[in-house]
């Protein structure tokens, strides 16, 4: 096991506090920052710090001996690769409404695009490689996202609720067919609108849901959060269409899982994300970023229901949760101030333990021992042997675990 430095990206969406603050850095930072990225995506791969202080790409050391660091099972089947990447997001403005492929969809994808000839870094390039992305995100701290089709019978309540003259024949073509069909014609009528007449309809929506919040309407979330995207985006469609889909705001240790196919974006907060190593992102709006609306219908999945919140469950010291992505697990231990109860981490699979808050001590059965305070993480390849994990500061302590998929 070693400890990890890893890359910090900065995009515009993100804040110029938390993950300073996390890292121990001065704050403000001179400009946003996303993400932490804990693995080894080619794109900007963690350096694992040894002993004598010399840092390795953590890429070039599972290329260079993937039996040792992924383990024969996940090496056979994920190709060498780790097929996991770990991050902590840092959202302060409203990403992108997107959704990923499924792992047929981006064979075929990436197959098709390698044969047009398009660059792989290439800005209107939809799948650079062949394989799924889902996603999973636990939050740190209040975290809110809209993702998954709203029930139709909701959205149409809430369409008549903030309802226009522009917008009453879109509320009845749903409600003449609630269902998946419906929420795909409705979409899909939405997203391609003429310029022209989202100009006029926009302003419209935005005015009617500035009265249902000044009324404390029922839908005054859901009105707060379409005024803030058409505040940053006063004439994209995906205004229009963030109508459609679920408001959620996850606690702190709730988390949401995202598979193939489903709608969602981020509007703000900080969380620990798990998803697979892939960078493949088909986007509908509110992004000055490539942007393939044909593409994504053909992948989006409009299925409609509640979005479930996962609270994980329960494990040895927290919680772990458990979806059918085969690429990643990602789990959780909580100790209390002055809890002293000891962790086993089974090895035989790669592992990044990351440390959120307090500090802890990692020994293994070799007898080597590391310490990480809030923010740091390690990497423990699946040939190390196993290790003990206890807390060893005076207040709270949390610890993420990520593995791959079992």
């Amino acid at each position: 096991m070693e400890l990890l430095r890893n890359a910090v990206r900065p995009y515009a969406w993100g804040s110029r506090t938390t993950i300073p603050e996390l890292l121990g850095r001065e704050v403000p930072a001179p400009h946003p920052e996303a993400e932490l990225w804990m693995g080894a995506h080619p794109g900007d791969p963690s350096r694992v710090v040894g002993a004598d202080g010399e840092e390795r790409s953590l890429l070039e050391l599972i290329e260079g001996d993937p039996q040792t660091h992924l383990g024969p099972e996940c090496s056979q089947r994920w190709n060498n690769r780790l097929p996991f990447l770990l991050k902590i997001l840092a959202v302060e403005e409203p990403l992108s409404m997107q959704a990923h492929p499924s792992a047929a969809q981006s064979a075929e994808g990436h197959a098709r695009e390698e044969a047009a000839g398009i660059p792989r870094d290439a800005p209107n390039r939809n799948y650079p490689d062949p394989t799924a992305k889902p996603e999973l995100v636990c939050a740190l701290t209040e975290f809110h996202a809209l993702a998954g089709f709203r029930e139709p019978e909701r959205t149409i309540k809430l369409l008549r609720a903030i309802e226009t003259p522009g917008l009453a024949k879109y509320t009845e073509l749903l409600a003449a067919q609630p269902d998946p069909a419906g929420m795909r014609a409705l979409f899909t009528t939405w997203i391609t609108l003429p310029q022209a007449i989202l100009d006029e309809l926009l302003p419209e929506v935005l005015d009617a849901c500035v009265l249902h919040v000044k009324d404390h309407g029922e839908f005054d979330t859901e009105c707060r959060t379409i005024l803030e995207l058409g505040e940053a985006h006063p004439r994209d469609a995906g205004v229009l269409a963030a109508l459609l889909l679920n408001r959620l705001i996850l606690s702190a240790g709730e988390a949401i899982y995202l598979p193939a196919g489903n709608l969602h974006l981020y509007l703000h907060g900080t969380a620990v994300e798990i998803l697979a190593n892939s960078d493949n992102i088909l986007r509908c709006g509110l992004t000055p970023k490539h942007v393939d609306v044909p593409e994504l219908l053909r992948v989006v999945d409009f299925t409609c229901c509640d979005m479930p919140i996962l609270p994980g469950e329960p494990s040895d010291c927290g919680a772990v949760y458990r979806t059918d992505a085969p690429e990643f697990e990602l789990s959780r231990c909580d100790w209390a101030a002055g809890e002293q109860a000891d962790l086993r981490v089974h090895t035989g699979v790669p592992q990044i333990l990351l440390c959120t808050a307090g500090r802890v001590l990692v020994r293994a059965d070799d007898g080597k021992e590391l310490e990480l305070g809030r923010g740091q993480s390690l990497w423990l390849p699946a040939a190390d042997p196993a290790v003990h994990v206890r807390p060893i500061g005076e207040g709270r302590t949390q610890l993420f675990r990520a593995t791959s998929g079992r």
